[in-house]
């Protein structure tokens, strides 16, 4: 006993590391705080050059002034960060510590993507079909502080001049045959013009003033709705009507009349860039359409299945026309969607603690898309804060597609998959703060697939509607290949979205124009849902009865938002060993 005590005590001794193991140690200690020091050197002046602030929550917000966006800084922009990548490779990655070894490909991969858009001069084209620089200006609901409405109230006051630089380079653009296609911008002008309002309390600007918070004394109220009904009705206004102006009298009209993004200067290697930023997949357009022809088959054994579930005896196309046509799958009101969205995600809300470990404390809300930016909006879009349901032409809404796209952008997608990072382990705030839309996507959609799983659809509508959805970000892949590489029209790329998908006529024409002014983001849904699929298949192949799909998704979850091979990694190496919960206690 006394012998095998004395075994015990002494297997518990720390053995003193070899030279080789110390050695080792040291340089990963090197190397991580050298790759520490360059990316929150970087991220410093980030902020500092996109007019960026610290707020309570550690997370960035707008400061009191617009960035520059003119072409002096945008190629000093590009000098810089080339000497940032510069100082990156320098770094020897083999020395780094697992954790920095992220890190340096999360930075390496938003350092590339940020060098091509400036090489290839992406700001003179600062606008497509679902976004732009004009509409985000304007702050939706009332800020807590003072100091929150003193930064407003400043970059309010600095928009003349960043429409300006603006305009400068949308014609510095025009002039090289660098912009959107015409026909995708048809009443996007709708959007400049609702902030163009000269009477201030109807102009979008002025929402955050009409309630304010009672921390903020009646006194100072007064002041700074006074500085904001001036500054609405002497800048603001004026400088949305001058762009309104430009936009309709000189914009448009000279707009590109090509559809391809390979049609653009440098246009080849123009796609190819946009598909590895919004996907960081080396996949060719080649390869990609080819997948999109094969996912687009898979599915449409699936609806065939759907269909005959709900005893419809007729034909595909008449049972798209039967979901498009029938009253009864159509809300009456803007609550009436809603208050379907709001269901959906509570019914979510009951299954999450058999599918993800660690949950959020953040709530989000579910909100209509704003009058402004509806009518050629999308469907929804998730975020930390809110949700968002477009409740614009609601005989365009069917209302058998509200659950899956409610778990893409609500719960437990966007606006979840937002809080948990948020709330997530203590990492570099320029990692907690990039997005890739090939994580992030991938993400939503998987979602949708999940919620099958998670028992959410009631009806073979309602699951129709998923594999709709599904089918749409198929078609996606199709049709984003087909316009930017294969020299498809835009006649071609709504009829195969009609052909195959039960989303309205309304959502088919502004899907299509946002594929074809946005090129290659509307890749990352499917391919990253692929990517998670496929990983979640070889885990439950792998660990068989030890797999526990919380455990699987709080590695994803907790990760936060990194290039794809990453999370391929990540996964692997979280099956590697054993499976278990990663956020146990350490033994």
């Amino acid at each position: 006993m006394r012998l095998l005590a004395s075994a015990v005590l002494l297997s518990l001794v720390p053995l003193a590391p070899t030279p080789a193991l110390a050695q080792a140690s040291v340089r990963a200690g090197a190397a991580d705080a050298r790759l520490r020091a360059l990316y929150e050197k970087e991220w410093a002046w980030r902020q500092n050059e996109f007019a960026r602030v610290a707020e309570d929550d550690s997370w960035s917000a707008s400061g009191d002034h617009l960035p520059h966006v003119d072409a002096a800084t945008q190629q000093r922009r590009l000098t810089y960060w080339q000497g940032i990548a510069r100082e990156l490779d320098a770094i020897p990655a083999a020395e780094l510590s697992p954790e920095e070894r992220i890190n340096a490909a999360v930075f390496r991969t938003t350092l590339e993507a940020n060098i091509a858009n400036q090489k290839f001069r992406s700001w003179e084209m600062p606008l497509n079909a679902d976004s732009n620089f004009w509409s985000g200006l304007a702050a939706r609901q009332p800020y807590a502080r003072a100091e929150q409405y003193r930064r407003y109230l400043g970059r309010m006051r600095d928009i003349p001049r960043y429409f300006d630089e603006q305009v400068a380079n949308m014609r510095a653009g025009l002039k090289r045959g660098f912009s959107v296609p015409r026909v995708t911008l048809a009443g996007r002008d709708f959007s400049i013009a609702a902030y163009a309002v000269a009477e201030v309390e109807k102009n979008p600007f002025y929402a955050p003033f009409a309630t304010m918070p009672s921390s903020i004394p009646a006194a100072e109220q007064a002041k700074l709705r006074e500085e904001a009904r001036a500054l609405i009705a002497g800048q603001v206004a004026p400088a949305y009507a001058q762009l309104l102006r430009f936009f309709r009298s000189e914009y448009l009209p000279k707009t590109r009349t090509t559809l391809a993004a390979e049609a653009m200067p440098d246009g080849k290697a123009f796609y190819q860039a946009q598909i590895r930023e919004y996907t960081t997949l080396g996949l060719t357009a080649e390869q990609i359409h080819a997948l999109g022809l094969k996912e687009v088959a898979r599915i449409s054994a699936e609806m065939e299945k759907t269909k005959a579930a709900a005893g419809f005896q007729g034909s595909m196309a008449e049972f798209l026309k039967f979901l498009r046509t029938d009253p009864q799958f159509y809300a009456r009101t803007p609550d009436e969607l809603l208050g379907v969205s709001a269901y959906a995600a509570k019914r979510v809300d009951g299954q999450l603690k058999n599918t993800i470990g660690r949950l959020p404390r953040y709530r989000f809300t579910i909100v209509p898309v704003p009058d402004a930016i509806a009518p050629f909006y999308t469907a929804g879009r998730g975020g930390l804060e809110a949700c968002s349901m477009n409740t614009y032409d609601l005989p365009s809404r069917p209302l058998y597609q509200i659950p899956a796209l409610t778990l893409h952008e609500c719960n437990p997608g966007h606006s979840l998959q937002a809080a948990i990072s948020l709330e997530g382990p203590d990492r570099p705030a320029f990692r907690r703060q990039t997005y890739f839309s090939g994580y992030g996507e991938g993400w939503g959609l998987y979602t949708e697939w999940l919620g099958t799983v998670m028992g959410i659809y009631r009806t073979p509508y309602e699951d129709f509607g998923r594999l709709s959805y599904e089918m749409w970000r198929a078609c996606r892949l199709v049709i984003d290949t087909g316009v930017h590489h294969q020299g498809w029209s835009r006649e071609q790329a709504i009829g195969y979205l009609a052909q195959h998908t039960a989303l309205s006529q309304h959502e088919i024409e502004t899907e299509v124009d946002r594929y074809i002014s946005w090129p290659g983001q509307a890749l990352a849904y499917k391919l990253g849902e692929m990517t998670l699929r496929r990983k979640r298949a070889d885990a439950e192949r792998q660990l068989g009865t030890a797999f526990d799909q919380r455990w699987f998704h709080d590695v994803v979850l907790g990760l936060g938002s990194v290039p794809l091979p990453v999370l391929e990694q990540e996964i692997d190496r979280w099956i590697q060993s054993g499976g278990k919960n990663p956020n146990a206690p350490a033994a």
